[in-house]
């Protein structure tokens, strides 16, 4: 059903009004000769109170919102601390780019199959459910790795096997909770609902440094690992006392095979329809997918930047790799400012496609020559990207989740996850290769310029469908 908008409902509850006081209000009135102006001024405050009620926009926080917020958090910090100081432990160990490069794509490697298989499936099963039991799988691996680290086990190929497992739970889990997640956000409030969620990882991202600090300290992840155990538990009893009631269980598409792997191809070859018969999704997704590739590759680089020329940094107190840790939290900083400035400020519809392509650009600019910078400026550039990062993020996210049918939200971001890892890992596989023999920035310049290219391609060439996705009033 198509919605009321406020003129509309009010005009209605005028009419309504004069009519009924037009036949009743002689006899209510006492039949006085100045009873139809007087009737008249009390439908007008009439009007004028239900217009106040029905343009009061609806509260975003919600008790199921302030849940899945909460629960967020708990989880992202515990690992935050644990991933960080991880990946440090394993560019210690193995001294090698390329298999730090290696352990890097094992968490991301999963990405790569798991979001389109689950994703039909996620269109017909509860994603609530998905949500709180993967979380409960989560906190019982990270306690199980405690111990098994605590006993000695400690091995490069169990922490790959750790990460590959663990890179397919969270794959699962993005998509349900991507795709669940609109569905807790109350009208009018997709731009703000967003601009929180772009918050919450900047919020987890600051406590990198600690991780850095306590495994510096104590030269172990141990007690990492197990806070990550507790915080994935407290996260998932959060988020099973949601009460929202899922609906698209009975809007899904039938069956149409009993044969699993039949029906899979089925589902997927619906979702690769709907982006492909969808302009401006099919011009993001590509982005995107290039995005990443620059993104994730020159990300990898960052800390065996550090690690490689910690001489540049010896006039700084703390170690090379605290310091990195320290500047990269600028970009933290700058998210957390974007995210603020997002949810009190409403950018003109109109403009919205435009501020994103400028985001986009500058953004692949101060990556390419944020490590060329002497410290104060290089947190200066992490600042900017972080603060732009969060305008791209929002405009993006809240544009598609808002846009595709609950019906088809989990395909879609399945498949639009599926082919930004895809980019991801490549872009990481070439960028440790490469890095091997080449400096880590030089690297990043070539990864950079692909980015700048897809920028012209995809986004400037497609601005007709993709501006009609993005300028749009949410």
């Amino acid at each position: 059903m198509a919605p009321v908008s406020t003129t509309t409902a009010a005009s209605t509850a005028h009419k309504r009004v004069r009519i009924l006081l037009r036949f009743m209000g002689g006899p209510l009135l006492g039949g006085f000769p100045d009873s139809i102006p007087r009737i008249e001024a009390f439908s007008n405050r009439i009007v004028l109170r239900e217009r106040r009620v029905l343009s009061t926009p609806s509260t975003l926080w919600t008790r199921d919102f302030t849940i899945i917020t909460l629960g967020s958090v708990v989880s992202m910090v515990g690992s935050t601390l644990s991933g960080f100081a991880m990946s440090i432990m394993v560019l210690d160990y193995t001294g090698s780019t390329l298999l730090y490069a290696i352990f890097n794509i094992g968490f991301q490697l999963p990405v790569l199959v798991v979001p389109l298989l689950a994703g039909p499936y996620l269109d017909r099963m509860s994603r609530k459910k998905v949500i709180y039991r993967l979380d409960f799988l989560s906190a019982f691996l990270y306690l199980l790795m405690f111990l098994l680290m605590s006993q000695g086990w400690f091995n490069y190929l169990v922490l790959l096997a750790f990460c590959l497992i663990t890179g397919a739970i969270n794959s699962v889990y993005s998509v349900a909770y991507d795709s669940f997640y609109p569905n807790l956000i109350t009208e009018g409030n997709f731009s703000k609902a967003y601009s929180i969620s772009s918050l919450l990882w900047p919020l987890a991202a600051m406590t990198s440094p600690i991780a850095a600090l306590i495994y510096d300290r104590m030269g172990t992840i141990l007690p990492l690992l197990a806070l990550d155990g507790v915080s994935f538990f407290i996260a998932a009893c959060f988020e099973r006392t949601i009460r929202y009631q899922e609906t698209h269980m009975d809007k899904a598409a039938p069956v149409q095979s009993q044969n699993p792997l039949r029906q899979f191809g089925v589902d997927f070859k619906e979702g690769m329809s709907y982006i492909l018969s969808e302009k401006g999704l099919l011009a993001v997704t590509l982005y995107f997918t290039v995005s990443n590739f620059a993104g994730s590759g020159g990300g990898t680089l960052h800390l065996p930047f550090f690690r490689s020329h910690a001489y540049l940094y010896i006039m700084w107190p703390v170690a090379a790799v605290t310091l990195y840790a320290i500047v990269s939290n600028a970009a933290v900083i700058g998210r957390l400012i974007g995210g603020l400035i997002h949810y009190k400020v409403h950018f003109p519809t109109h403009l919205k496609f435009r501020i994103a392509l400028c985001v986009y650009v500058v953004v692949g600019l101060n990556a390419a020559m944020e490590l060329y910078l002497p410290i104060p400026l290089m947190a200066l550039a992490f600042f900017i990207t972080g603060v732009l990062g969060v305008t791209s993020y929002n405009i993006r996210i809240a544009a598609t989740q808002s846009y595709v049918p609950d019906t088809k939200r989990a395909r879609f971001n399945g498949t639009f996850q599926m082919l930004c890892s895809l980019g991801g890992v490549a872009g990481t596989l070439l960028a440790g290769t490469l890095a091997e023999g080449m400096d880590e920035r030089h690297v990043i310049l070539l990864l950079e310029a692909v980015d700048l290219a897809a920028i012209l391609l995809f986004m400037v060439g497609g601005r007709k469908f993709v501006a009609k996705l993005y300028n749009r009033d949410l």
